[in-house]
């Protein structure tokens, strides 16, 4: 990708009914969402009720977003009012360009402006991983704490 199309790429809000254009990025991460419908239907049937938002990145003539990034805002006894990223991908063709970096910037920038005090992610630990943990050490996220999950 040109220093052009970077200095291009343009991130933004994914509303209802936009939410399949966040598909492609997403699938990349999390390969169990079904085809394209049926994400979006969950998204915006089931997850913005409860908050849940999108933030894509995209570059000039591409319809679906190169990298995406799925959201919620929270308070509690621990943090205070956080942001909490659910979902941050992007798809394999677009990596090792920017886009993750860019959608954390916006993410700490939409965070403070909402007034909130953190902002938290969780992260698998697999060796695939290792390069989400450089992006997310080189943006200034710390290992703060362990997360404990158990299947019902």
């Amino acid at each position: 990708m040109s220093a052009r199309e970077v200095s291009s790429r343009e991130l933004r809000e994914l509303h209802a009914g936009e939410t399949r254009l966040a598909y492609d990025a997403m699938r990349a991460l999390r390969s169990s969402i079904g085809d394209e419908r049926e994400f979006a239907a969950r998204v915006d049937g089931v997850l913005r009720a409860g908050g849940y938002r999108l933030v894509g990145a995209f570059l000039p003539q591409c319809e679906q977003a190169a990298a995406v990034a799925g959201f919620r805002l929270g308070d509690s006894l621990a943090w205070g009012r956080y942001l909490y990223i659910d979902d941050l991908s992007t798809a394999p063709e677009a990596r090792r360009q920017g886009h993750g970096g860019a959608l954390l910037d916006w993410l700490v920038q939409e965070a403070r402006r909402l007034g909130c005090n953190q902002l938290h992610l969780d992260s698998g630990t697999g060796p695939e991983r290792f390069g989400a943990h450089r992006l997310y050490h080189a943006h200034g996220l710390a290992i703060h704490s362990h997360h404990f999950a158990r299947g019902l």
